[in-house]
């Protein structure tokens, strides 16, 4: 298998190790996995076909808010 040299500042590398331990997996396992992800992002089988598939009535879009209801905002 190919072999890629990183290089990467100390705080960088110090959450790359994290992340990797937090999954149980090695750093480079785990930069592959995050390489894969952004190159080829994988969707859940049929995940298309869930567009439009609830036929609930209870399902439904909230009226729109006033906006005179919102919280007043720090001036800047």
């Amino acid at each position: 298998m190919p072999q890629i040299s990183l290089y990467i500042d100390g705080p960088t590398l110090k959450k790359v190790e994290n992340a990797a331990m937090r999954q149980h997996v090695s750093i480079s396992k785990w930069v592959a996995e995050q390489i894969r992800a952004r190159i080829e992002p994988v969707y859940p089988v049929h995940y298309e076909s869930l567009f439009g598939s609830i036929d609930d009535d209870t399902f439904m879009e909230p009226e729109d808010i006033a906006s005179g209801s919102d919280t007043a905002r720090e001036k800047l």
